[in-house]
């Protein structure tokens, strides 16, 4: 139990790193570049709006992402109580398999496994949907489960993906600006 805790602490370590980067780069850009360094009213005005709203959508699709839960399949997957005190009875494979596809035969199931067996969760009970993983950092299973992502402490699924690339694009473009912008001043200052 105090593994898991700490586990679960740990988890956030780079969430929380990522969070002092993106507080420091706001500093060093509004207050060290925009306040005490460009002289020019209007170019500090252009460059603050621009900043302010790059920075909004990059943290807010960051926030998103951290926050929005991947979706879980929903409770027609999971076996009846009676198929599910069947199948933990049952110890020969066949007989397990037969009982899934008993339980499958209304539900949108296309992929199966190599043997074409009913693809099956121990650990969260259910009848798996197509692409969909049980991720052992979540431990839950994950609907079109893309990958379980450390900087964010979440999953990429069906129900964040978007965010995600939005995330991907915010932090791109936010990146770019900065860049771009700090250039001339960067340059400046080394010679």
């Amino acid at each position: 139990h105090v593994l898991k805790c700490c586990q679960k602490v740990l988890a956030w370590v780079p969430v929380a790193f990522i969070a002092l980067v993106v507080a420091w780069s706001y500093y060093a850009y509004v207050v060290e570049l925009c306040v005490f360094t460009i002289s020019s009213t209007a170019e500090k005005a252009v460059y603050l709006v621009v900043f302010h709203l790059s920075f909004f959508m990059f943290v807010w699709s960051y926030w998103k992402t951290i926050f929005t839960s991947p979706a879980s399949p929903s409770n027609e997957f999971c076996l009846s109580k009676a198929d599910k005190e069947q199948y933990e009875k049952e110890e020969r494979p066949e007989s397990q398999q037969e009982i899934l596809r008993r339980a499958a035969k209304d539900l949108p199931i296309y992929t199966t496994t190599a043997s074409r067996a009913i693809r099956y969760c121990d650990r969260c009970q259910l009848i798996k949907p197509d692409r969909c993983h049980h991720c052992s950092a979540c431990d839950i299973c994950v609907l079109k489960m893309d990958h379980h992502c450390p900087w964010v402490n979440n999953c990429v699924g069906f129900s964040n993906y978007k965010f995600f690339l939005l995330f991907l694009m915010y932090s791109l473009l936010y990146c770019l600006f900065v860049a771009a912008t700090v250039l001339q001043y960067f340059i400046k200052f080394w010679t």
